[in-house]
Parts: C-alpha cells; sequence; structure tokens
C-alpha cells in the first residue's frame, strides 16, 4: 500500500453560495483536477444543479472532481424550497435570512472535513471558520477572495490609515495614502462598515483574523492586471498570495460558457444571430450582475436612456428590488410597459431578463463596451474581451474595483455613482439619463479618448489570454501553489 505522501493530494473546495463566488471558485477546482489534484467540491442540493453539468464534463474525461452535497436548511431558516444562492433572494429580508441558513450549515460542513480529511482545505473568504477545522485536522486553509488584490490592498489602507476621517464632505475626494497608483474616493463610496461599526462589524473583524492564520490568498487575477497590488497585499498582511486567473478562461468550450452559472431567457442562437447583424464594436452590452436591484424609477431612467442613444444594445435586466409588503406578490416588474417592444421591433436592442452568457457576448466582434456594476467577475470577463467599460458600482467592492478601471489601468469611464447602498432603494440617488448618456457616448462614439480606452483593453485581454496559457504568469502561479499544498502535507 502507498503511503499517505504518495497518494494523489486531495483539496476540499468550499465556495460561498453567491454566483461571483461559486464561479471562479469551481472554476480553479476543475483546474486543479486537471493538474492531477483530487478535487472535492462541497456544497447544497439547489447549487449543485448549476455546477453539476460542467464536473460531470470534467470526471467524464478522465479528471479526479466530484461534488459533496448537503441539504440546504430552507424551512429552518424561514425560506422557500430551493431558496439556496444569493441569486434567489428578491428581497433584503429574504437575503438575511439566506444569510442565517448558510450559517446554520457550519456543523454539517465541519462533520463533513472531518470525516473527508482533505490535504487542503480550499474555502470562501467568508467561511473564516474553516480555519479552525483546518488547524485541527493539521492542514493548510487556503483563502478565496472573489475579489481583486486592488480591492483587498484599498480595504487595507484605508482601515489603517483612515484618510476618510480627515474630510469634512462626503462626497468630497481624497487620496488614499501609501497605494503604488494614486487613488482618490469619497466618504460616501466607502462601504458603511467603513465609517461605522454595524452589524457587521464583529464578522469583518473575524474574517480579518482568518485571513491572517490561513496558508495564504488566492485570487482570481493575473500579473499584468495588478502584480503591484499583490505585492502591497503579501507586504501588508505578511501573507503568502497567489494569482491564478482570469480562470473564466478555463471555459473553452461553447458548452462551458453558455452554461457557467445559469440558464438564459434567450436562446444562444438568437443572441449570436442578433451580434452578427451588427457591425463591429458597435454594440453596448449593459449587465448590473446576478445581484443587483434597482428600483423601477432607476430602471425608466435607465431605458429612457436606451431609447436616446444611437448605439445598439444588450441589456441584461435585473429584477426590481421588492419591498416587504410585495415580496409576496406573483407580478414581476422588468422593464417600462412596451419598451422590450419597440427595441425588438426596430432592432436595435435585446431584452435578457435576469441571466445571460456574457462571456460568449463579450467575446463577440460587435461588441464595443460594457456598461457594468464593477463586480469583479465581469470586470476581469470584460477585461480578457478586451472591452473598455462604463463603471456603474453600487454595493460590496465595487467603489473600489471602479477606481482601479477608471484611476490606475484607464480604460473605462464612470457613470457618475456616488453613494454605497446596501440596498438600491427608491430613496437611492437617482443616476440620470443625462449622466448615463454622456458616459455611454464618451465609449461608445469613438474619438481620441475611446481609442486609448479601447487600445489598453485589449493589451490586457491579450495579457489575461497569455496568463492561463501554458507557461504563463497564472498557470505557473497554479503550479507553485499545488506544490506548496503538497510541500505543507508532506511535513
Amino acid at each position: 500500500m502507498s503511503s499517505k505522501h504518495e497518494q494523489q493530494l486531495h483539496v476540499a473546495f468550499l465556495p460561498y453560495m453567491a454566483p461571483g463566488h461559486m464561479m471562479p471558485m469551481v472554476d480553479i477546482a476543475r483546474q486543479f483536477a486537471a493538474h492531477g489534484v483530487q478535487a472535492t467540491v462541497i456544497t447544497t442540493t439547489a447549487n449543485a444543479r448549476r455546477l453539476k453539468p460542467a464536473v460531470d464534463r470534467d470526471a467524464h474525461s478522465g479528471n479526479n472532481i466530484r461534488l459533496e452535497i448537503l441539504p440546504f436548511p430552507s424551512a429552518k431558516a424561514g425560506l422557500p424550497e430551493g431558496c439556496e444562492n444569493l441569486i434567489d433572494t428578491p428581497t433584503p429580508e429574504m437575503t438575511i435570512r439566506l444569510y442565517g441558513a448558510i450559517n446554520l450549515l457550519q456543523p454539517q460542513f465541519e462533520a463533513l472535513l472531518r470525516d473527508l480529511r482533505p490535504d487542503c482545505i480550499f474555502s470562501d473568504v467568508l467561511f473564516h471558520w474553516t480555519v479552525d477545522v483546518a488547524t485541527e485536522l493539521g492542514v493548510p486553509r487556503l483563502a478565496f477572495s472573489g475579489s481583486s488584490f486592488f480591492n483587498l490592498s484599498v480595504s487595507y489602507a484605508v482601515e489603517h490609515h483612515e484618510p476618510h476621517k480627515q474630510t469634512e464632505f462626503e462626497r468630497e475626494p481624497f487620496l488614499i495614502p501609501s497605494l503604488p497608483d494614486q487613488v482618490t474616493i469619497t466618504r460616501s463610496q466607502l462601504p458603511d462598515i467603513v465609517k461605522t461599526r454595524n452589524s457587521f462589524t464583529e464578522l469583518f473583524e473575524k474574517l480579518k483574523a482568518a485571513e491572517r492564520r490561513s496558508f495564504g490568498m488566492v485570487a482570481n487575477s493575473f500579473h499584468a492586471l495588478e502584480s503591484a497590488y499583490a505585492e502591497y497585499y503579501k507586504q501588508a498582511i505578511g501573507t503568502k498570495a497567489w494569482q491564478v486567473g482570469p480562470v473564466s478562461l478555463f471555459n473553452k468550450d461553447e458548452a462551458d460558457k453558455v452554461q457557467r452559472g445559469g440558464k438564459a431567457s434567450v436562446s444562444q442562437d438568437s443572441i449570436i444571430s442578433w451580434l452578427d447583424s451588427k457591425g463591429s464594436k458597435s454594440v453596448l452590452y449593459i449587465c448590473f450582475g446576478s445581484l443587483t436591484r434597482f428600483s423601477k424609477t432607476q430602471l425608466v431612467e435607465i431605458a429612457s436612456t436606451l431609447e436616446e442613444v444611437t448605439c445598439p444594445f444588450i441589456w441584461v435586466v435585473p429584477k426590481v428590488l421588492k419591498t416587504k409588503k410585495d415580496w409576496n406578490k406573483e407580478e414581476e416588474w422588468w422593464v417600462p410597459e412596451g419598451f422590450a417592444e419597440r427595441m425588438e421591433e426596430s432592432w436595435r436592442g435585446m431584452i435578457i431578463k435576469g441571466w445571460a452568457p456574457q462571456m460568449l457576448i463579450l467575446e463577440h466582434p460587435a461588441i464595443g463596451g460594457f456598461l457594468t456594476h464593477c463586480g469583479w467577475n465581469s470586470i476581469l470577463e470584460g477585461v480578457t474581451a478586451g472591452v473598455p467599460l462604463i463603471t456603474w458600482p453600487v454595493i460590496a467592492d465595487q467603489f473600489y474595483n471602479e477606481k482601479l478601471v477608471t484611476q490606475a489601468l484607464k480604460f473605462g469611464v464612470p457613470v457618475g455613482s456616488e453613494d454605497w447602498k446596501v440596498w438600491a432603494t427608491e430613496e437611492t440617488p437617482l443616476i440620470s439619463r443625462e449622466k448615463i448618456k454622456l458616459a455611454v457616448n464618451r465609449v461608445m462614439e469613438g474619438g481620441h479618448e475611446a481609442e486609448e480606452m479601447r487600445n489598453i483593453a485589449v493589451k490586457l485581454g491579450e495579457s489575461a489570454k497569455a496568463a492561463v496559457e501554458e507557461g504563463g504568469s497564472s498557470y505557473e502561479e497554479l503550479k507553485t501553489l499545488i506544490q506548496d499544498i503538497s510541500s505543507y502535507s508532506q511535513k
């Protein structure tokens, strides 16, 4: 019988139940398996259905990857059956319940990890408690950030230097000290937790403590995009760090690109046929990610803008944010009455409700710009497609990510979003059609500025593709990471 050290390295992956966290971690698990590692992805019943097609394809091709599926405590948390992911929560109340349900899973996750006894626990940063299980089992815990080293670095610099405390006004720009680039932000764009203690303060303190106790941090990023910030982070936190992305590029088969994350309301053939009818770089792609919920007023303003601009567009429309009084209603509101029909009749706009095969769309030569919420996966997918961005951050790390695009790398323009909000309700300041139109025209109507941004985006896209190819920076870092885990397990 072979010894433990001669057996196949086994890594357990524990992704958080949100598309922006789950998709990239599963892509990394698939790459681990492609490099000869035994990969076990732990998730719940409904989430497994989203992941199963890609995992099954890899397993059938000979890679050692599988799912471990646990039942989700929907009823215990007061959630409808099948509501197991943040993409499924239409109201703030349901989102809070989902967080509670995920917390209820901790004992089951811990028991399974003890039973599996992997050589490494690779978990989302939000599962801070996995560092204790890893310590108990004598194995490394890798933390996965669904965001960038730029975001982690800005977060550290703001927390450490507290420059926002020197400003008098909420919308007064100030410089964030110690960063590799000149980066400015306003108090109104900072997450609430930075400015005051709240219900999430204790959680974030646990996350940071676990981060420092972990073997290291893995990010979906690559050297040419933000190597200076990976180095800044390693020095600031005093930990290891690896850049192994963009992991979306691991999806080379068309089936992987189309099925990654969900099912679209419009067929792939219809989307491609529509794009094929448009000129090169003429189409604006608009998508605010899977979790953004706007008010009806804001969605009407976006629709009005799209009727006024001259460029054709694809708009992936998010569900309207429901309030406590109407969240049980069956009626769903997406766009103003008659808008979709007018756009489709004129062949100028395509409306996709909820989910779209974003990678497939962005790679099409007709796409000339991307209006995005600045979620990290969307930024990376825009980068790999070589497309300039129009930035509209709302929550989480999105305002920090915007600064990388517009200030550090300079391949995008801001739409003018000024206020960090957990929920984009009717009280959220409206982004006017004038602001939206100005930003869209700066990117889509050409000119020197647009050409410069496009050139930067194209070069970054070329670097992204080179990074994941054999011998590229991310390919080599992935190999180094696997070797580092293997060396740890042999101590």
